[in-house]
């Protein structure tokens, strides 16, 4: 019992707790902006090739 009151008490890895869950959500807050990213980078491509494709017909 003394331990979990200690443990309670204590809040020496309260921040890096909190850095590395705020690290995680940076992480996945830029892999989704990514994914999005790179699917409009996809089209925008596709696009371009298709207009030339038909432009030099």
């Amino acid at each position: 019992m003394e331990i979990l009151v200690r443990l309670w008490k204590e809040e020496k890895g309260q921040d890096l707790v909190e850095y590395a869950l705020l690290l995680v959500l940076i992480s996945l807050t830029a892999v989704a902006a990514l994914r999005t990213l790179s699917q409009a980078v996809s089209d925008t491509f596709s696009t371009a090739a298709a207009n030339l494709t038909s432009a030099t017909r």
